[in-house]
């Protein structure tokens, strides 16, 4: 297939700066995937979209505020760090900017020079190795002098950095949110629960190749990036218990499906595990346990919206993609919602 398949035009305007005062009030657009009838709703609604038996899988990493803008050493020009991934003993990998000022041996400055940091080496693809000093617990070091990293085109600042995390948000790791649990409020959780619906938790640790756009013409060529994740044994329990109960198995945004259809059987059995997945799903791929999603609209081409396709068909997702626009949806991280069952 052609990336160019997944296109569809969005108007810049539609694209959502800021998120809602409330949350649960994102717009619901409802899909059927068998046949690709839509129906339009609101997020709060979705516990009357849900059946007692069925589970939600909800992926629980919190988002560092990764984001780390500083001065370099001598001469105090501005730069910025964004933090990837912990390679251990201080040592992270990092994008930066500017990058020609940037090279191994430099050295940085963040708060005065309660952090300070080195470039160590210069990798292949232009990121950068680079080893910290500081005091005390790095992630409180990080709470205190990091910014969220907000994706490329939300150009508003975020004035309260609790909203790109979910309100189950539990273990640091992400660079980026998993945004269609950004919906959701303790309150409509307890109503899910009570309504007999089973509530599992997942972790996978979004990367910023999440956003990296699919630059080969066949979408089979893509290099799909690699996530760290892992199924609890009681999540994993409960998607057994859900699908020998003929319930439906609802993953909470695409990091959740990536992760259950990574260690899940042939056989849609589910067992406790943890580790890399670079899991790449588009149109032709067989889902093994996910039977529903919710998920946010995702940028035209992206490794998303084809995962999105391989659900609900390339077109009942486009032509659904075309009536959120005529319906003028909000989109992307801060957007609204579809349910896709």
């Amino acid at each position: 297939m052609k990336t160019s398949d997944f296109y569809y035009d969005l108007p810049p305007e539609l694209i959502a700066q800021t998120p809602l005062e409330q949350r649960d009030e994102s717009r619901l657009l409802c899909l059927d995937k068998a046949t690709g009838e839509w129906s339009h709703r609101h997020f709060y609604e979705l516990p009357n979209l849900l059946r007692p038996g069925d589970c939600l899988i909800l992926n629980n990493s919190r988002v560092l505020p990764a984001r780390l803008l500083g001065q370099r050493l001598p001469g105090g020009g501005a730069c910025e760090l964004l933090l990837l991934q912990d390679k251990g003993d201080k040592v992270w990998e990092c994008l930066v900017r500017p990058g020609k000022h940037l090279r191994q041996g430099a050295r940085v400055s963040f708060g005065n020079g309660e952090l300070t940091a080195e470039i160590a080496e210069v990798l292949p693809d232009g990121n950068r190795l680079v080893r910290f000093d500081y005091e005390g617990i790095f992630l409180e070091v990080l709470e205190r002098l990091g910014k969220m990293p907000l994706p490329p085109y939300i150009k508003e600042e975020l004035q309260d950095q609790e909203r790109y995390q979910t309100v189950y948000s539990k273990i640091n790791g992400s660079a980026a949110a998993p945004t269609a649990g950004l919906h959701f409020t303790p309150e409509l959780l307890e109503k899910i629960a009570a309504k007999g619906i089973g509530i599992g938790y997942v972790t996978l640790h979004v990367g910023l190749g999440t956003f990296r756009p699919v630059k080969e013409d066949e979408i089979e060529q893509h290099d799909m990036h690699s996530e760290y994740c892992t199924i609890p044994q009681e999540t994993a329990d409960l998607i057994n218990r859900t699908k020998a109960s003929g319930g439906r198995v609802i993953c909470i945004g695409t990091t959740s499906c990536r992760t259950v259809e990574s260690w899940a059987g042939e056989d849609g059995s589910m067992t406790a595990a943890g580790g890399w997945t670079n899991i790449y799903i588009y149109p032709g791929y067989r889902f093994k346990v996910m039977d529903a999603l919710v998920t946010n609209f995702h940028l035209p081409e992206s490794t998303l919206i084809m995962l999105v396709s391989a659900l609900a068909g390339r077109e009942h997702t486009l032509a659904a993609y075309k009536e959120a626009v005529l319906e003028r949806y909000r989109f992307f991280s801060f957007g609204d919602a579809m349910f896709i069952s």
